[in-house]
């Protein structure tokens, strides 16, 4: 089974992740798509996240519609901080019958050569790049390394951090957001403080 990992903090999970995520299970020849929940991401504030559980729960809530896509919490078991190359190693050994590639924006690409043994990760394993509106120069070597892919998906311009900005300041983002994740949100008074 071919399976495409969408590694993300998703604090919160909206709409712009789902559409990324459906386009790749429907377009990009994989059979599932993994959305793996960090429980922190070393370049981000851990102060800004929800609990680890409670951004898992949004993600099962917001895929439950989606046959093809399946919440992850493969690196809350790992020591912290935790790598991509230290993850695909484990599911490897967990899931020895399936194939992982990674799911990323063109800007996660351009930053590519900063990962940790980033030329394993290219040596093993396929990247499906979805494009991203950015002013930054591009990493012309790797956009035409052989297991790099350029995924013609819709461009989403939406970010968490707009999100929990507009609900600390008390406006509407229903839009932004699957409504059964809202509820979730404003049941728990997440982000408005």
């Amino acid at each position: 089974m071919k399976i495409g990992l969408y590694f993300g903090t998703f604090n919160p999970i909206h709409v712009g992740h789902l559409i990324i995520a459906n386009h790749m299970a429907e377009h990009a020849g994989l059979d599932q798509v993994w959305m793996v929940v960090t429980p922190h991401n070393p370049l981000k504030k851990k102060s800004t996240l929800l609990d680890d559980y409670h951004r898992l729960q949004m993600v099962y809530l917001a895929t439950e519609g989606y046959p093809k896509i399946k919440p992850s919490d493969i690196e809350f078991k790992l020591p912290q901080p935790n790598y991509t190359v230290t993850t695909l190693v484990h599911l490897e050994e967990k899931y020895p019958n399936h194939e992982f590639s990674l799911i990323m924006g063109e800007d996660n690409l351009k930053s590519l050569h900063k990962w940790k043994n980033y030329e394993a990760i290219l040596a093993h394993h396929e990247i499906y790049v979805y494009p991203r509106i950015s002013s930054e120069g591009e990493n012309v070597e790797l956009k035409n390394h052989p297991k790099i892919h350029l995924i013609d998906a819709p461009v989403v311009e939406i970010s968490s951090t707009f999100i929990r900005e507009n609900i600390k300041s008390g406006k509407n983002v229903c839009p932004l957001i699957p409504s059964k994740v809202w509820e979730y949100i404003d049941h728990n008074l997440f982000y408005k403080k």
